[in-house]
């Protein structure tokens, strides 16, 4: 099991949010068990108020989505919700993914690798 700590802004200028992602593909793919944990601001690309500027060529947070909805783990810190982000208290595009300390903890734990972006 390889669990990915995803830590930035999805939209920041950069490629870093997008490589992560599709790292967690190609792994997935590969057969590896994979667990996504966003929190500080990476948060918000669990949110569908988050959208991709016209300056990116990639949906990030679809992107997120149809990895999710393929089989990889994914879980969002609960209390980041609140305090990080761009779009602060707005709701997770599932509120099954809002996550806790513990889970990401037992991930942890329990991952042969743990990488974080």
């Amino acid at each position: 099991m390889i669990t990915i700590i995803l830590n930035k802004q999805p939209y920041d200028g950069t490629d870093v949010i997008w490589n992560a992602l599709r790292l967690a593909k190609t792994l997935y793919k590969s057969g590896e068990s994979v667990n996504i944990f966003l929190m500080n601001d990476a948060v918000d690309l669990a949110r569908d108020k988050t959208t991709k500027p016209d300056s990116y060529d990639y949906d990030l947070v679809e992107m997120l989505k149809k990895m999710h909805e393929s089989g990889i783990n994914l879980q969002v810190c609960g209390t980041c919700n609140a305090r990080c982000g761009l779009f602060k208290n707005e709701p997770y595009f599932d509120e099954a993914i809002s996550s806790t300390m513990q889970i990401l903890s037992d991930w942890v734990i329990s991952s042969d690798k743990v990488i974080t972006f």
